[in-house]
């Protein structure tokens, strides 16, 4: 049986790397809608800089997810090896769903701002 995932459930699935990736994603997110209100040159390497950081926090936190699952995989019986292994990438995978929503959101606010500056609205 496949157990139902609530959004509440996505976070703490994630574990403690949901915290940083959230962090991150947050501050990309807000530097995004800044250069898209505000198109300057000036905010771009930051939200790129943000970009690349929520990133390797998904990557990091998906990876120290994975090591922890497998490693306390040996102690599951073996019958159910498999299913915990599927359940245990799942849930380490959030951290990386979570990154990667981050920067799709912040992507859609730089094309705006992109836009914005092709047609003439940037401030310097």
């Amino acid at each position: 049986m496949i157990p139902e995932i609530s959004w509440g459930d996505f976070f703490a699935g994630g574990g403690l790397g949901m915290f940083p990736v959230a962090i991150d994603g947050f501050l990309l997110v807000a530097a995004a809608l800044l250069l898209a209100l505000r198109p300057e040159r000036r905010l771009v390497a930051l939200v790129v800089c943000l970009g690349l950081l929520t990133l390797a926090s998904g990557a990091l936190g998906t990876t120290v997810g994975l090591v922890k699952a497998l490693h306390y995989l040996a102690k599951v019986p073996t019958e159910r090896v498999l299913e915990i292994a599927f359940m245990a990438a799942a849930q380490a995978l959030h951290c990386l769903v979570l990154a990667l929503f981050a920067v799709a959101v912040a992507l859609g606010m730089g094309a705006i701002a992109a836009f914005r500056a092709s047609r003439g609205q940037l401030a310097a």
